[in-house]
């Protein structure tokens, strides 16, 4: 073989290690440790999959995942941590396992009120705390949080724990609006008018609803809508209630996050701002939005047709940080009125 055919075919070689190398830097990997059911998240890791070529591992648990980054220290692979409630969120940065994530994109799309302030987070979805009223014991369409006190409801309210984490959440937001001894005083009245001691999930409570066990329950928007559409046999329970967007006196709607946080020490943080950013574009939010109801961060996604159904949602303009800074304070009075017992 002569020279010139020698180096023109080193040329070929070297320019398709070049490009298989290019190929590679831009796939690779992700590691997503989860807070959210994994048959909700695989259609989002499949979709950005497809659209980046980047392949994602995803370690899926119901709790614990910041102690388990927190362990894994230095070398914990984790890149992104996925939760459901501010209070996963809060927890993760108080472990100290997350980091800026620095995106413009992010900056761009998501809200002030729904970003930390330093950086660690942002949300990507919302949810709110609504009452599943019965349709046909109650009639107005209006109500307020404040209201969930009043002795009119008494023995009509059915709700989960106090303590668990969207309960927790929503107590945080009214500390934050009102401070603790008026929250205390509310806590107190809403135990007060309690139908039955707090249990189940959400589901569970638009069923104690529809069976006439309570007139009203507390849960999420994206629950009922799940029920309605996607599970026949808890249909019902959907039908003979109806969904009331409560508000603060004065103020809006207590809305949640499905967050997303960088971990400190995420091995592959190119790909994880491709991850976050890709989480709050169209595609994803559009799958956030239709296959699990909840509500996009992004502006120019459209709300779900039948979470729309419930009414516009005016939120609660109460800094997510602002209430997951009361959370532990929302925690000990839950405690001290006996909310649970």
């Amino acid at each position: 073989m002569s020279r010139s055919r020698i180096l023109a075919a080193a040329t070929v070689i070297a320019s398709a290690m070049t490009l298989n190398a290019a190929a590679f830097a831009q796939s690779g990997e992700v590691n997503v440790y989860s807070y959210r059911e994994s048959k909700l998240v695989q259609p989002l890791i499949d979709a950005f999959t497809k659209d980046t070529s980047i392949k994602v591992n995803v370690v899926s648990a119901s709790s614990g995942l910041e102690q388990r980054i927190k362990s894994e220290g230095a070398n914990s692979p984790a890149d992104v941590l996925l939760t459901v409630d501010i209070g996963r969120i809060d927890e993760a940065v108080q472990a100290g396992v997350t980091q800026p994530i620095k995106s413009e994109v992010v900056e761009k799309i998501v809200p002030a009120q729904y970003r930390d302030p330093d950086g660690h987070w942002a949300g990507i979805s919302m949810r709110a705390r609504v009452i599943y009223a019965s349709k046909e014991r109650v009639k107005q369409d209006a109500i307020t949080y404040e209201e969930l006190a009043d002795p009119k409801w008494k023995g009509k309210i059915c709700i989960r724990s106090g303590q668990h984490i969207y309960n927790n959440a929503l107590f945080a937001a009214y500390v934050a609006h009102h401070g603790e001894e008026k929250a205390e005083e509310w806590l107190r009245g809403v135990k007060a008018n309690l139908a039955q001691k707090p249990s189940g999930g959400d589901r569970e409570t638009a069923r104690d609803v529809a069976a006439g066990k309570c007139d009203i329950g507390i849960g999420n928007t994206y629950y009922w809508a799940l029920m309605m559409n996607n599970d026949p046999d808890k249909k019902p329970w959907a039908e003979a209630t109806k969904v009331i967007l409560p508000t603060f006196a004065g103020g809006g709607t207590h809305v949640n996050l499905s967050g997303v946080l960088l971990a400190k020490n995420a091995p592959n943080r190119a790909n994880a701002i491709k991850l976050i950013e890709w989480l709050v574009g169209e595609h994803a939010q559009h799958l956030y939005a239709d296959s699990n109801y909840e509500y996009p961060v992004r502006a120019s996604v459209a709300v779900n047709p039948t979470i729309a159904g419930y009414g516009k949602l005016n939120p609660d303009t109460l800094p997510i940080a602002k209430i997951a800074a009361s959370r532990k304070a929302a925690s000990t009075l839950v405690d001290k009125v006996g909310f649970d017992n």
